[in-house]
This record gives structure tokens, C-alpha cells and sequence, in this order.
């Protein structure tokens, strides 16, 4: 029993990858083969997968798989929110405004800053002591 894709997403944040896929359905969004809310237990990160769909007014009208490796958790939020809003706009040409002016198809350039040589971290400098 296949189920027809309405269309696929890839979404990055941080140093995670989502492969998205949109399907008919009630809404309901499986992670790595769980439910959202078993993978992601912190609130914020359940409202973040939300955002793309209360963006284009697709509240309930689709269900979502999605595979994710790499990063932490929001980085993982992150990313599958990406994924979700390109597969939006990919399936429905109409959503694809509503979605850019919220920022939702814009990939976060934000990464970790590398640590340079010379220093704890990547600014942190080594504790001065005078004697």
C-alpha cells in the first residue's frame, strides 16, 4: 500500500538535514519514525514544526514524514521546519509568498563560530594572571 507524496523538502539548520515529505492527511508529523511530540518534548520546538502550516492556512491538511540526522534537537526543529515549508511551496504555488514573508524558506545562516589557536574557545582567551 503506497501513499502518494504531494511533494518533498529538504530543510538545514546548524548541522542538521531533514528529508521531508508531505502526505495527505490530519496533521499528524512523524520524526525519525515517532511522533513529533514524543521526539521533540519541549513545546517551543512542537510550535516551531507548526509554523510553516499556520503560515500558508494548511492547518490539519497534511500529514509529514520526516527523517533527520546531525545537530541537536533545535537545530533538528529547525531543520524540519525548512523542510516542511519547501515541500509547501513546492506543492501550492499560493503559499509560497505567505511563507517567504515570514522568513520560513530562508535557510539560517547562523553556525558555530570556529575556535581559533591562542584562546579556550572561539573568543574566550586564557585567564591573565599577573604573578
Amino acid at each position: 500500500m503506497a501513499v502518494e507524496t504531494i511533494a518533498n523538502g529538504t530543510g538545514r539548520r546548524k548541522n542538521a538535514v531533514a528529508r521531508v515529505r508531505l502526505v495527505p492527511g490530519s496533521g499528524k508529523i512523524m520524526v525519525n519514525g515517532k511522533p513529533a511530540e514524543q521526539y521533540f518534548p519541549r513545546q517551543a520546538l512542537q510550535t516551531i514544526l507548526q509554523q510553516p502550516f499556520a503560515a500558508a492556512n494548511t492547518v490539519g491538511r497534511y500529514d509529514v514524514v520526516a527523517t533527520v540526522i546531525g545537530g541537536g534537537i533545535a537545530g533538528q526543529a529547525g531543520a524540519v521546519r525548512h523542510g516542511i515549508a519547501r515541500a509547501l511551496a513546492r506543492s501550492d504555488e499560493s503559499v509560497k509568498s505567505p511563507l517567504h514573508k515570514e522568513g520560513l524558506l530562508t535557510r539560517d545562516p547562523r553556525m558555530k563560530e570556529r575556535k581559533k589557536y591562542g584562546r579556550k574557545r572561539a573568543r574566550k582567551g586564557f585567564q591573565y594572571s599577573k604573578r
